[in-house]
């Protein structure tokens, strides 16, 4: 057990920080919902409703927009450009290891470098692809509780 903690402690770690903020997320949006709902002379719901409310949905996905499309820029922008200073960029000069391309010949190389052609392509670009993936699935869903808050003031 304590190699599981150890081998996996940043995604543990991670994974519980996201479980916080999107409680604190739906404990706090429930809160403002239900006085908004009072100023508006509504009744207010419970927290399973809220779970499924425009309301929540929106504002949850909305948070999400911002943040994948900035981790997708991020690491889209990186490949290309410089800055001095910054630990995130490569070297102003010269080429780095991490721009050489994979040697499909080596015996611990990934299935998708032995493959080559467009399965090495996609697996090259896999994290700029599951990051703008994310980014337009919470488009979606913001569009969707956006929509949702509409048709209920109606």
């Amino acid at each position: 057990m304590r190699n599981f903690f150890r081998n996996n402690g940043l995604a543990l770690v991670f994974f519980a920080l996201f479980l916080i903020s999107v409680v604190g997320q739906w404990l706090t949006g429930f809160s403002t919902y239900n006085k908004e709902q009072q100023e508006d002379g509504q009744p207010p719901v419970s927290l399973s409703v809220y779970s499924r409310s425009g309301h929540f949905i929106q504002s949850t996905f909305e948070n999400w927009e911002s943040e994948f499309l900035q981790m997708a820029l991020l690491v889209l922008l990186t490949i290309s450009l410089r800055q001095k200073g910054s630990s995130e960029s490569k070297k102003m000069n010269g080429k780095e290891e991490v721009d050489r391309e994979p040697d499909p010949s080596k015996k611990d190389a990934p299935w998708a470098v032995r493959q080559g052609g467009w399965i090495l392509s996609l697996y090259k670009h896999s994290l700029s692809i599951v990051l703008l993936c994310i980014f337009f699935l919470s488009f979606l869903a913001h569009l969707y509780g956006s929509l949702k808050v509409s048709m209920a003031q109606k």
